[in-house]
């Protein structure tokens, strides 16, 4: 018989004459591997899909323009923003207008964009519609209407003398229209009321206007419950056409991407505006600034960065767990085969030699524990993901492999110390006890 056939004979036969303790090895390392899988598929999964679940709760980029964006202006935003990150966008266009003689703040939205951005709306009854509105709850208390109620609004620019598609419309929940004109008309329409040839106008009395159905009423607690929506054509029909005053984006770009994107974004608007200047003369050019929604982006990147925190504190709890664990039963069996070793050692053999020896079995243990935990671990993770996180997870080849040779790796580590001491035997005094 070779050496080599000697060694793996050995070793096999350690195995088995001592099934127990390497059982106890075995399952060390598996529940260290099983631990570890299943924690890191869930730290690198489940945060990217908490922060896209994240950032439907919100913008993290905000444009605003004044006078209203032109298809042109739009596409160029949008166009700016994805390149750098996949991004999800809702455009609005705010307009004066009144109801039952109050002044209220119109929206004129696409359905489908404010729905996928702003998931965390809370909608009692249906989304806006062809001559149907939403409105905000503070909107709906005042007014004291309820789902199915009619409305009837008026467009205040009309009243003050602007031309539709004048009217500049608020970013966000700002209200008003400043329409150009005196220093008296400027002063009154930032009081919110309407003014003629430099007087208030008492035409806010005016009940006249369009029809609406309350489809539904929007409660967010925020500055979404004081507007009312409807779809971009019943506004354009209201007020004339004109292009959207703000657009939110809810971007996967990261924090320095983002401040980056709005840097360059107001550089573009501030270039636009000067070159439009220069080419004309005239200075009604629409600009536009971009602005961080930094809570939101701080929100995000702190639960995330909690997260994988705890994560990384209880893998390397596991580890040490995973070491003490193997480590003793690798100091039991060196305990056990002690007579065994100083015979071996007597008989010629080095410590070399048997220090290869029981370091090759630490690594069969570890690497069956490791198989085994990497299939409990990926089982454990997807039942995580799917009841606690309502996630789906893929496998991950690489990070099976990087479990798997982590097992062997901590076992062969872990038997340090045992092997340490049993190249230390000396067989003189194994032979005399025996």
């Amino acid at each position: 018989m070779t050496n080599r056939k000697m060694f793996w004979a050995m070793i096999v036969g350690a195995v088995f004459r001592r099934r127990s303790r390497a059982i106890m090895a075995v399952i060390a390392s598996m529940v260290g591997a099983m631990t570890l899988f299943c924690l890191a598929a869930i730290s690198i999964a489940v945060p990217q899909q908490m922060n896209e679940e994240l950032r439907s709760y919100g913008a993290n980029l905000i444009v605003t323009a004044t006078g209203g964006m032109s298809d042109e202006t739009v596409s160029t935003i949008e166009s700016t923003v994805t390149g750098v990150a996949d991004a999800k966008a809702a455009a609005y266009r705010y307009e004066s207008v009144r109801i039952n003689s109050a002044p209220y703040v119109m929206a004129g939205i696409d359905v489908n964009e404010v729905r996928n951005l702003n998931r965390h709306w809370n909608v009692d009854g249906s989304w806006p519609s062809e001559g149907r509105v939403l409105v905000g709850r503070d909107v709906a208390d005042a007014l004291g209407v309820s789902i199915g109620s009619t409305v009837t609004i008026g467009y205040r620019g009309e009243d003050s003398g602007q031309p539709n598609g004048d009217v500049a419309g608020g970013a966000g929940a700002s209200s008003g229209s400043a329409a150009s004109g005196s220093s008296e008309d400027k002063a009154a329409g930032e009081t919110g009321q309407q003014t003629r040839d430099g007087r208030v106008s008492t035409d806010i009395l005016d009940t006249s206007g369009t029809k609406f159905q309350v489809a539904g009423i929007v409660d967010t607690g925020g500055s979404e419950d004081e507007i009312v929506y409807a779809v971009g054509s019943d506004l354009t029909t209201l007020a004339g056409k004109r292009g959207p005053d703000v657009i939110e984006f809810s971007s996967e770009a990261s924090e320095d991407q983002l401040s980056g994107l709005v840097s360059k974004l107001n550089k573009q608007g501030a270039a636009a505006s000067a070159g439009s200047t220069g080419s004309t003369g005239a200075a009604d050019a629409v600009t536009y600034q971009a602005q961080q929604v930094t809570k939101m982006t701080a929100s995000n990147q702190r639960i995330i960065t909690m997260l994988k925190t705890l994560f990384w504190i209880v893998s390397l709890v596991v580890l040490v767990l995973t070491l003490v664990g193997v480590s003793t039963t690798m100091a039991s069996i060196v305990s056990q085969r002690r007579n065994e070793i100083g015979l071996r050692k007597a008989l010629g053999a080095s410590s070399l030699s048997v220090a290869a020896e029981f370091f090759v079995e630490s690594a069969l243990y570890g690497l069956l524990g490791g198989l085994i935990g990497m299939g409990l671990g990926y089982a454990l993770a997807r039942v995580l993901c799917a009841q606690v996180f309502e996630r789906t997870l893929d496998f991950s080849w690489a990070l099976g492999v990087a479990s798997v040779l982590l097992s062997v790796v901590l076992a062969i580590i872990a038997s340090i110390p045992p092997v340490r001491r049993a190249t230390r035997i000396d067989p003189a005094i194994v032979l005399r006890e025996e």
